[in-house]
Order: C-alpha cells, then structure tokens, then sequence
C-alpha cells in the first residue's frame, strides 16, 4: 500500500501534462505500471518532462505528503481507493488524491452542498444555519468551502445537528480565511476536512475553481441560499450543473443585490426552495434505501401563526406587527423574542423579517 501510494504521489506531481491527460493514461494502465513504464521509458506518447518527473519525483515533496498523512486523524485517499468516495469519483474529472482529515466515511454521504456569497446578510446567514442544522439533523452530510458568509453559517448549522464536511482552498496545514482556524480544527474533530492541494499549498485564485467542482461532486445537489450574479457560488452550481446534480437556490428580495445570482439561476432551471422540506421531497427519490430510513421530510408545526402571519418577508415596523395581529404591544415583542430564538424571524433596521421556512 505504501508503495501504490508513493506512485499516486508521484503522479499527481509529475509535470507536463494536465489532470485530463492523467486520467486518460490511468484508462490505459494501473498508477504502478504507468510509474515502471517511466523509469524504464517505456512510457506511450513522448512526453519527456512528464516520464522524467514520474519516474523521479520531487523528493521533498514527496515526503512531505507521507509525513502529512502520518499525523492523528490524517488520510490521503487515492482514486482507486475503496474509500474515495463513489459521487465524486463519477464526475468527468475526478482529483487523483484527497488530502482528508477527520472522518473520511462522511464523503461518501447523502451529501448536500450548500453555498452562497461571502457577504451574505444577517437573515441569509441565519437561514442557513437553520436549514442545515435541520438537514444534518435529518443524516445529510453538510459540504461547504469553509469561506466567511454562508459557507460558515453552513458549516456552524450542520455541527450543530450533524455532521459536515469543508472543502479548502488551500492545504490542510493552512487555513483560509483564517479567522474560520477555530471552525476549521472542530470540523477535522466532528466531521472532515478535505483538499486536494498539497498540505502546505497556499491559497490563491487558481485554487477555488478546483475546490468548488470537489463541494459540488460530492454531493447529490447543490443550494445556493444567497449569492450575487458574479459569484463563485455561481461556478459551483454551473459546475454542479455540469455533474448531472440537482441545483437549488432560494429567491429573495428583488432589491437584494445579493440574491440577483438566486434569480438568475431560478431563471436557468435551478429549482426554487422556500424550505428544507422541498429539498427533500426532491432528493428522496435519488437516495438508496438504506439512506431513507434515516431521512424524512418534515414541516414542522409553526408556532404563534397569529403573530407570524403579521411578520412579512421584508423589514415589517413592530407597531406594523401589531396593528395586523391585533396583539398587545407586550405580547408582541415577547412573542417575536421567541420565535426569533426559534429562527423563525430576525431583527432588522426598521423591524423584523420572517425567514424562510419559518
């Protein structure tokens, strides 16, 4: 095992020749016989640098990655792997290696990717943290990029009522941003954490396109809650698109800049959710049997639906709130106390709004 996995090594090093080419070569010949054919030169197709660096890695870098994977809670799954998981192996291009810590059984799902914008309101990041604390609770595995925004409130939400995976940017031995360093270490802890990037790989801009196609390919579909039209939130659900996966995403104000990239993709074909309970009368059908036992829609009952009623989806005044319920001034602050501990509103500049699904 040790060997195969120094020749997987020694090819996601090997330079020259892209990742499709790779893939193509791995149709012809097993990662061990490709290596031999190298050092023996042998290797088809002429491609001198790419023989050279198979056959003779960078040595540093090599040792690097095993003495990574020696840690505590530290694994690199190959492609051939049993435990690489099925979804994102069935992708047109899947990475050769992943770089995983924590617990690598969660990537094999049912997994729910959930994205959206960097600088997501309060009420979208709320409603996240809501959604996916109810379908992680339910036995989806929450995927997500570990980025500030949505991403987070994803990952927060899931841990809360499950499990959750992120997907860096980077290596595993940095964290971006840093401010999630504390989300990071409880996710590898309580879930997995997941890289296709060399363990002390910096982030750059070239690494988040990569990153998004591994949330997306892990995972039966995509929700994208919040996101504006030029958004890699976008690029995850066109690459989701691309995958044969479900993409959802959640409408919002017309005025909300922020959920223009929603409307564009409701308007594309995505299908439009108010609630975790469409998302699962969605995706039931997809799940193997043995999945269903543990997942099942449910609409909760609302509380308060006199007062909830009152509270509209954009920014409703509290004297508002209280002409339409026709509820002492009292009662309606304390009751929107409660249902806002619920997350079933938020408080706002000029009130409160009701979130979805609440």
């Amino acid at each position: 095992m040790a060997s195969s996995l120094t020749d997987w090594l020694a090819l996601e090093l090997a330079r020259g020749l892209g990742l499709g080419a790779k893939l193509s070569l791995l149709d012809v010949a097993p990662v061990e016989v490709l290596r031999q054919w190298a050092l023996t030169g042998d290797l088809p197709g002429g491609h001198h640098d790419f023989a050279q660096t198979l056959a003779y890695p960078d040595r540093r870098r090599l040792d690097l990655a095993l003495s990574w994977a020696e840690g505590d809670n530290r694994q690199i799954l190959t492609l051939d792997h049993p435990g690489y998981p099925q979804a994102l192996r069935q992708i047109a291009d899947p990475p050769l290696l992943l770089f995983v810590e924590g617990s690598p059984q969660l990537l094999a799902g049912p997994a729910l990717a959930v994205v959206g914008s960097r600088r997501a309101t309060p009420a979208a990041k709320e409603r996240t943290q809501q959604w996916c604390r109810e379908l992680a609770a339910e036995g989806w595995v929450i995927v997500s990029g570990l980025a500030e925004g949505i991403d987070g409130a994803a990952h927060r939400g899931a841990l809360a009522g499950g499990k959750t995976v992120a997907v860096t940017g980077c290596g595993l031995s940095r964290c971006y941003p840093r401010i999630h360093n504390r989300l990071q270490n409880e996710i590898a802890r309580q879930g997995a954490v997941v890289s296709t990037f060399w363990p002390d790989m910096r982030p750059h801009k070239g690494c988040f396109p990569r990153r998004n196609r591994v949330v997306s390919g892990l995972c039966y579909a995509t929700l994208v809650v919040e996101a504006g039209v030029k958004s890699g939130s976008l690029i995850t659900a066109r690459l989701a698109a691309e995958q044969g996966r479900e993409v959802f995403a959640v409408p919002g104000s017309v005025d909300n800049p922020q959920a223009q990239g929603c409307h564009f993709l409701i308007q594309q074909g995505a299908k439009l959710v108010s609630a975790p309970v469409d998302i699962f009368e969605e995706l039931m059908p997809q799940l193997p049997r043995r999945s269903q036992s543990g997942i099942r829609p449910q609409a909760p009952e609302l509380p308060l639906p006199r007062l909830l009623d009152s509270v509209g989806y954009e920014a409703t005044p509290v004297d508002v709130v209280v002409a339409r319920s026709d509820l002492p001034v009292d009662v309606v602050l304390e009751q929107l106390l409660l249902l806002e501990l619920e997350g079933r509103v938020t408080q706002v500049p000029g009130g409160y709004i009701r979130l979805r699904g609440g």
